[in-house]
């Protein structure tokens, strides 16, 4: 029986070494309004405080608030966007709206369902003030909401609608944020035809290349198909290589295991540095993980090569356990880590006495119970692409005897969004 040169590292162990592998990519300037889901490279401070002179917090009347409750002469009104070119004197008022700058001399302002308007035959239009204030009331000062030099957004922020906002409000048209890493995806192996063609005698339709390339796009990675290579070392060599030099990432599909035509270790030896070439999982033992240095006139480039199974659940796992973080990392994440929940089992789940299990399941939040709920999306056969279909988390499954009981409280990683 043939024995693998590669050492059995743990999940924990495999995925250290890849972060330890991964930095983050050069940080590029774009334009702040393609930002969205970029992470910010550098801190964003406010050059300018918000609001930049003393508004009006409603729509109201300018008063000196020492003034009290009565009926005052309007002498005028301030809308948004417009500086008042009078001042309130005690005993008048003038009539403001919301987020309008205050004209000088008042000092608070009286929302208008507190008020009563009035045109008397002769002379300017009264207002009856009905409440007392207080100077402030209803005013925000300068810089209340932002003050200059106060940091806006820290480096490490992933930028959300929010954010972008906040880019806008500090004047920020260009920002510094690290590239969506270039994601490489080849699938290998002479079985394969593209999904459009119709099947001869020992065909199967090449399915990874289009899931991986759709999971890499919602992980927020930039996709590159590299196609399908046939199992000869020339079409796999020309294949990697091309991959090698245009892509953070590369991803290849197949030839990980023990086989005469399981090509991509020896290649990826050969090309750069073997890390692992196996992992204590189920599904996904054959994983591999090396990295390789391209020659550039500028400088040298990395390249983080993951050859991962190819059957369609094995290559789907190992890619959300080791190429998200890695694609995370190097878009600047500060955590690049899967989001880890606990939940309990609705079934019970058999346990394999040699592997931890990575077990395929849908999360959905349980008031009644406080807490999450996991349900095994049924057979858990690696060539079962239909196990990942309503998969929201992979459960952490021990590596031992016999079965876990249904009410059991497992650790679930989670790769898609949670069900309500």
């Amino acid at each position: 029986m043939a024995e693998s040169p590669y050492p059995m590292l743990s999940v924990e162990a495999a995925l250290a070494s890849v972060l330890a592998q991964a930095s983050p990519l050069p940080p590029v300037t774009i334009p702040a309004r393609q930002a969205l889901g970029y992470i910010l490279a550098g801190e964003i401070r406010a050059s300018e405080p918000l609001p930049p002179f003393p508004a009006s917090v409603k729509d109201g009347y300018a008063v000196i608030a020492a003034d009290g409750p009565g009926t005052y002469p309007l002498i005028g009104e301030v809308t948004a966007g417009r500086m008042a070119d009078f001042t309130v004197a005690p005993g008048t008022v003038a009539y403001v709206t919301t987020g309008a700058p205050m004209p000088p001399g008042a000092d608070a302002v009286v929302m208008v369902e507190q008020t009563e308007k009035r045109w008397p035959r002769n002379g300017p239009a009264q207002v009856e003030i009905r409440a007392r204030v207080r100077a402030g009331d209803d005013v925000r000062p300068v810089g209340v909401d932002v003050a200059p030099g106060e940091l806006v957004l820290e480096a490490g922020t992933r930028l959300g609608p929010a954010e972008i906002g906040l880019l806008a409000t500090a004047g920020v048209t260009d920002v510094l944020v690290y590239p969506r890493p270039k994601v490489a995806v080849l699938s290998t192996g002479d079985e394969l035809v593209e999904p459009g063609t119709p099947l001869e005698p020992g065909q199967i339709r090449d399915s990874n290349r289009a899931m991986l390339i759709a999971a890499i796009q919602a992980v927020g990675g930039e996709a590159v198909d590299l196609g399908i290579s046939g199992d000869s070392q020339a079409s796999l060599e020309a294949s990697v290589q091309g991959g090698l030099a245009k892509a953070d990432v590369l991803l290849t599909s197949g030839g990980v295991s023990m086989g005469d035509l399981d090509l991509i270790k020896p290649l990826l030896e050969h090309a750069g540095q073997v890390h692992f070439g196996r992992v204590r999982m189920k599904p996904g033992k054959p994983i591999t993980f090396a990295t390789t240095i391209t020659a550039n006139a500028d400088a040298d480039h990395t390249c983080l090569v993951f050859g991962l199974p190819g059957n369609p659940v094995s290559s789907l796992v190992t890619f959300y356990l080791f190429a998200v973080p890695a694609i995370r990392a190097l878009a600047g994440h500060p955590d690049p880590h899967l989001r880890r929940v606990q939940a309990r089992l609705s079934q019970p789940l058999s346990l394999d006495p040699a592997r931890p299990e990575y077990h395929r399941a849908t999360l959905r939040w349980d008031t009644a119970a406080n807490g999450f709920v996991a349900e095994s999306t049924g057979s858990q056969s690696s060539s079962r692409l239909l196990s990942m279909r309503t998969a929201n988390a992979l459960l952490e499954l021990p590596e031992r005897e016999g079965e876990l009981p249904a009410g059991s409280l497992v650790s679930a990683l989670l790769i898609g969004s949670l069900v309500d």
